[in-house]
């Protein structure tokens, strides 16, 4: 259980700045995926804000704890919270896509905070394995965090590395699923269906708590319980909307690349003040 406050209100009021920063960031530089960073927002809001130990000031802290962003396209979300907690200048924010800007369409590290290159979808959870049996070996207390879509887990690679986690009794591992259930191409029941996916997991050996990741308490209450269960890897499934947020942009899937021109973008910071 964390000791960090937990203070309701302001992390709400935090969410609508994030979503509105998401969009600004999206709109200058007319591309990036919206959709997903917007149903990921308090997710990352509870992992930094919350659960995990950082240090802005110090990104390369030994003891810290890592989050892979395995669904890498997520950097509008991704590099909004960095910003916001101190990892490098918000005015950075504006340069996002530009040439030889190092806040690019897919998370790498060369932005401070950024653990792993992610975006070829798939490699994420095999990476905090990697993390969490190390800090074992090195009788190290920090924990490997690991952010997934939900078509990504229709990767065999996902299923090999939830094998993994099982057998080597990683409870230091805390994967989570932002099951917004829109992938690029579609629903993704239609796609390639998850259900029942909670049994999924528990079949591969985890400990499974589904929440409504856009309600803090219950995402506060998913983390208080990782960490207590011992032997067995841990997976929060977060269901999310799609563009949360943005009436025009939830549980769309043209959102998945797309960002909003003026006229949308005036539209979507109306609906967020």
């Amino acid at each position: 259980m964390s000791d960090k406050n937990f203070d309701i209100d302001a992390l709400k009021q935090k969410a609508v700045e994030y979503r509105r920063e998401i969009l600004k960031a999206t709109h200058t530089a007319g591309s990036g995926h919206p959709g997903g960073s917007l149903s990921a927002v308090e997710i990352m809001l509870s992992l930094y804000e919350y659960q995990m130990n950082h240090k802005p000031d110090d990104p390369t802290w030994e003891d810290r704890d890592r989050l892979i962003i395995s669904k890498g396209h997520v950097t509008p979300v991704t590099y909004v919270t960095l910003a916001n907690q101190g990892y490098f200048s918000k005015d950075e924010l504006a340069n996002f896509r530009k040439y030889g800007s190092m806040l690019q369409g897919h998370v790498h590290t060369k932005v401070p905070g950024v653990e792993f290159n992610t975006g070829s979808l798939g490699h994420g959870l095999s990476v905090a394995n990697g993390i969490a049996m190390a800090a074992k070996l090195k009788n190290k207390e920090f924990k490997a965090y690991c952010l997934m879509g939900d078509g990504e887990i229709q990767e065999g690679s996902v299923w090999e590395a939830a094998m993994s986690a099982a057998h080597y009794k990683l409870d230091n591992v805390c994967a989570i699923v932002d099951y917004n259930k829109v992938q690029e191409n579609g629903p993704t029941n239609e796609i390639k269906n998850l259900e029942p996916l909670g049994d999924k997991w528990r079949s591969f050996g985890w400990h499974v708590v589904e929440v409504i990741g856009h309600n803090f308490n219950q995402l506060k209450d998913a983390f208080d319980l990782f960490g207590t269960v011992k032997d067995k890897p841990f997976v929060i499934l977060a269901h999310t909307i799609k563009g949360k947020g943005v009436s025009f942009m939830e549980g769309e899937r043209g959102w998945h690349g797309k960002a909003p021109d003026e006229e949308k973008l005036a539209e979507a910071l109306a609906e967020l003040e």
